[in-house]
């Protein structure tokens, strides 16, 4: 027996057939669904317009924000953290081993922790190099260029990054000389947000507002949206999975009135 959620959805889009072929699967998958799988709640919300909360109320529950902001800005901070660690270099046989016991929930990012986790415990730290060095070092360059000015202009070093260092330098931060890539490499960019967010930087209040409007959102969504689709990209895949994910969520909440 179907339950009122999934019911709901179906007689939403004009019935199971429906269904199954705007979601791509067949229709005795959905047919044998007693209730929408965890995996298919938010894609089926889209489609639908029925509320998660309606689709899986054991997963989802409407609720008040009561974290501290302090909470929120350290959870922010420790997804950047996360991403700036893995761009900027190839996971270590450690790093891959804390990576396999992440943690995650029913929600769009608490899954794409899930497969992360699994993602790691499945790899080979020699296999994951490789897949590093093919994706962003390459024999002359990798599949992908992780820039900023390059997503935004189709080159390196232009326009986009004097602006961002012009910005860089009215937060008071600046680049060590042992780091060699620019900074609006997309590795870069997540670990300034991981320290605005955390307070390691003593940057003006909205700084990270700043960053993330004017240097961010125009393109490291794609960025993330082209790794999850790399042909050289399998443990990443999770990784840009997990990225497009976040600045999702980071263009939501910044759109909601103050």
């Amino acid at each position: 027996m179907r339950d009122p959620g999934l019911s709901e959805a179906i007689r939403a889009v004009g019935g199971v057939s429906e269904l199954a072929r705007q979601i791509g699967i067949s229709q005795p998958s959905v047919s044998n669904w007693s209730r929408v799988p965890a995996e298919r709640v938010l894609a089926i919300e889209a489609l639908s317009g029925v509320h998660r909360a309606i689709l899986r109320p054991d997963l989802y529950r409407e609720a008040v924000m009561s974290a501290d902001t302090d909470e929120i800005d350290a959870a922010r901070a420790q997804e950047y953290a996360l991403l700036a660690r893995l761009l900027l270099r190839a996971p270590d046989a450690d790093f891959l081993s804390r990576l396999a016991r992440l943690r995650g929930d029913a929600s769009p990012l608490g899954l794409a922790h899930l497969a992360l986790a699994d993602a790691a415990a499945r790899s080979r730290v020699e296999k994951v190099e490789h897949e590093f060095f093919a994706l962003f070092i390459g024999m002359g360059r990798g599949e992908l260029l992780p820039y900023g000015s390059y997503y935004l202009t189709g080159f390196l070093h232009e326009r986009p990054l004097a602006r961002l260092r012009e910005d860089l330098a009215a937060f008071g931060i600046a680049r060590t000389e042992d780091v060699a890539e620019p900074e609006d490499h997309a590795g870069i960019l997540c670990e300034i947000m991981a320290g605005l967010c955390s307070g390691a930087f003593p940057a003006p209040a909205g700084a990270d507002r700043t960053l993330f409007e004017k240097h961010m959102a125009p393109w490291i969504g794609r960025f993330f949206a082209d790794l999850e689709r790399a042909e050289a990209a399998d443990f990443y895949r999770s990784v840009g999975t997990v990225g497009r994910i976040l600045i999702a969520l980071e263009s939501e909440a910044f759109a909601m009135p103050s």
